[in-house]
């Protein structure tokens, strides 16, 4: 194993990917801390999942050195959500249906979201600076999937609000990113994961029903299979030739993997064809 760098602030959705980043910082960092945010989202189950995924991996992490226990933050924005235009949000319209690659998936993007969490986050990364006299990385699951429909996650914008951030703060140079997955999709996220599972010991399932991808779950915390997040994941467990192990879901109630991924593969397909 490689000489572990020293601190990092991971920034935890909940969703497959910045799970998967967290494995992966439990591999890289001595010190971890993992920040989500409660911004009115509709699919707040994603913060329980985070929660969950922290604890089983609490519960790993000290019997297992070097690997460190994980320390878990909740930045609760909720004072936003009657401010916020965007279907992704409490009080917005449906979130559409459709292949992630759709215009229409333009609904779901929320103003300046990842501008105002990096923010807090470098504000803290940059507190660890002085608090422990080491350098800082932040970890960003962004991937090349998400470039199209999300400005804020391309590497322009990335670049250029890291400049504003080293113009404005003393010791900004100790503070750097971490975006191990920036040319990567969906599927080679998963491959990543399956991979630390098996290097830590971990049980893949285990870890990744702890997670959610679904802008529109369920009361229940089950998963939709029709919305763009979801038909993405779907594809890349297809793909990855693995089960999802979370429960899916439609207006009949719970349906078998079978359905979800059939009803993802036609999604695709009917994409390509148009």
């Amino acid at each position: 194993m490689s000489k572990q760098k020293e601190n990092v602030v991971v920034s935890l959705s909940g969703g497959l990917d910045s799970s998967t980043l967290l494995l992966k910082c439990l591999k890289e960092y001595k010190n971890i801390i993992a920040i989500s945010f409660d911004y009115g989202q509709k699919h707040k189950v994603e913060l329980e999942r985070a929660q969950s995924l922290v604890k089983y991996l609490n519960h790993f992490a000290p019997s297992s050195p070097p690997y460190c226990p994980v320390q878990y933050q909740v930045v609760k924005l909720e004072g936003l959500v009657n401010l916020l235009d965007s279907h992704l949000v409490t009080g917005g319209e449906d979130v559409p249906e459709g292949h992630y690659e759709q215009d229409n998936m333009k609904d779901t993007v929320v103003p300046n979201r990842n501008k105002i969490f990096s923010s807090i986050i470098q504000a803290v990364a940059l507190s660890t600076v002085k608090r422990t006299g080491k350098p800082c990385d932040i970890a960003l699951g962004i991937h090349s999937g998400d470039h199209a429909i999300y400005p804020d996650c391309r590497q322009e914008f990335r670049d250029a609000d890291f400049k504003a951030f080293q113009q404005g703060n003393w010791n900004s140079e100790k503070v750097n990113h971490y975006t191990p997955y920036l040319e990567g999709d969906k599927f080679t996220i998963l491959q990543d994961g399956e991979q630390l599972c098996e290097e830590f010991g971990l049980d893949f399932d285990e870890v990744y029903k702890r997670t959610n991808t679904s802008y529109k779950p369920y009361p229940s915390g089950n998963s939709d299979y029709k919305s763009s997040s979801s038909v993405e994941r779907i594809l890349a467990f297809a793909e990855l030739n693995r089960p999802d192990p979370i429960q899916y879901e439609d207006e009949t109630g719970p349906v078998s993997w079978e359905i979800a991924k059939s009803h993802a593969l036609k999604a695709e397909e009917d994409y390509r064809k148009n």
